[in-house]
């Protein structure tokens, strides 16, 4: 492979004769060879950003060369219009300030801007003027996040609820049985069943704006241990100012630099609510499941999608692949939330030292999660029917609805019939039509499911 000599402070060194990138990255590509894991490509365009963000208030605040900047600009342009990843291969098992891939970037931009100004641009006096790997990536951590979560992550969930309440529409009127500890309970709508699964996700949705709105405030500006050393003063502020113009989320200086560098506690809380999220879908998946079983010896309340064939074996077998596959991803997203509270908890004094596996891992969920909440609204959740025959005989034969008569005849009495009922494998109505003074009539009344769902006093 051609090469080419690249110089750095600790000397010289062979980098590829088509690498954007320099001596650093060089030797970070040597030294971190351990697991072919890289920085998603999120991660890389914010960093773009901030350089682009970084680049335009320098020139603003008097501190970088107006044709410097806007090579700087121009190439972190180019690079987010198209980001080529092949520039940027470092593993995420690197060192934990991330310091290798902000210099990565730093020296992808210094290439571009000095070919198109044919004369030298810095990696680190330009392009890096005013910031700190220390503080440039916690800063990409909380722009990546945030990003994703608005464009991605929001939208999703929210598609998830539009389908149940779509799907609610449809087949919300249907009465089936409810089941507690996975036994047969008192009746309940498809509309409550979905309604409470609405809730859950509008929970998960309202957690997750609250650290969109911590993840807004940024470390930028703190530099090397939060004291803002070598950057000026105003830098923060401006430089918050040209990112949010650029990205269009409303970004502004951290309260506390030190805390912004020294912990990562805002990406803990994030991938906390990420879990709570992962938490629901895995109810809500595993509720679909269990009311799709069958379709002759499980409960057969609905029928999914038919999206492939579900066995290499078993001819004409079909899975509940969707709610499967987003299932494993909650417990990956719940795996990841591990690894990032493990990670938090590196803050040693002025830095913490485990960045780029949070930055991989809190990614990871919020992409997992998008498209996971995207398959069930579109792939299980919308195309689901109700087996109303199914459902209607169960409730036929549900003993539990005799507990609308508890206040007229007493638990004791309730309980009998409900036993009989069960040993005798007959509907309660009739059982307690023989041990009751009550009418067919009434007793139709009292233990109408529709009405049961509805809660509230029977008389």
């Amino acid at each position: 492979m051609a090469t080419r000599t690249e110089r750095d402070s600790m000397g010289e060194l062979q980098v590829p004769a088509s690498a954007l990138y320099q001596a650093q990255t060089q030797r970070a590509v040597q030294n971190f060879n351990l697991s072919g894991l890289t920085l998603p490509q999120q991660f890389i365009q914010a960093l773009l950003q901030i350089k682009k963000a970084a680049a335009g208030a320098n020139q603003q605040l008097g501190l970088l060369d107006a044709g410097i900047s806007q090579a700087i600009i121009n190439a972190a342009n180019t690079q987010l219009a198209g980001t080529d990843m092949q520039q940027y291969p470092l593993d995420i098992f690197q060192t934990g300030s991330g310091t290798s891939s902000n210099m990565n970037v730093n020296e992808v931009l210094a290439t571009l801007a000095s070919q198109s100004l044919d004369a030298a641009v810095s990696p680190n006096d330009h392009v890096n003027l005013g910031q700190s790997s220390n503080d440039t990536i916690p800063c990409a951590i909380h722009v990546s996040a945030a990003l994703a979560i608005q464009q991605q992550l929001l939208p999703a969930i929210q598609l998830l609820q539009q389908r149940l309440a779509e799907k609610s529409a449809e087949v919300g009127h249907f009465i089936k049985t409810g089941r507690t500890h996975l036994m047969d309970a008192m009746p309940v709508s498809f509309a409550q069943v979905l309604g409470g699964w609405q809730a859950q996700l509008q929970f998960a949705e309202h957690q997750l704006q609250q650290q969109l709105s911590q993840l807004q405030a940024l470390a930028q500006g703190g530099t090397a241990v939060g004291s803002g050393i070598n950057a000026d003063p105003r830098f923060a502020a401006v430089f918050c100012r040209q990112l949010s113009s650029n990205t269009g989320i409303a970004f502004r200086p951290a309260a506390n630099f030190f805390s912004a560098i020294g912990s990562q506690d805002t990406a803990v809380a994030t991938s906390g609510a990420l879990k709570t999220l992962a938490v629901c879908l895995m109810k809500i998946c595993n509720d679909l499941r269990w009311m799709n079983s069958g379709p002759l010896a499980g409960l057969a309340e609905i029928e999914l999608p038919a999206l492939q064939p579900g066995s290499s074996i078993m001819p004409g077998k079909v899975n509940p692949v969707i709610p499967e596959a987003v299932a494993m991803i909650s417990a990956q997203v719940i795996g990841n939330d591990t690894t990032i509270t493990l990670a938090g908890q590196s803050g040693n004094f002025e830095l913490n030292v485990m960045l780029p596996v949070i930055a991989y891992n809190l990614l990871q969920s919020i992409e997992l999660q998008a498209n996971g909440c995207t398959a069930l609204a579109e792939q299980a959740v919308k195309g689901f029917t109700v087996r109303e025959d199914n459902i209607s005989k169960a409730l036929a034969r549900n003993p539990i609805l005799v507990t609308a008569l508890n206040p007229l005849i007493g638990y004791e009495k309730a309980a009998e019939i409900a036993k009989q009922a069960y040993k005798q494998q007959r509907p309660v109505l009739d059982v307690a039509l023989e041990h009751t003074s009550y009418s067919r009539d009434e007793l139709e009344k009292l233990l109408d499911p529709a009405r049961l769902s509805a809660g509230g006093n029977v008389g």
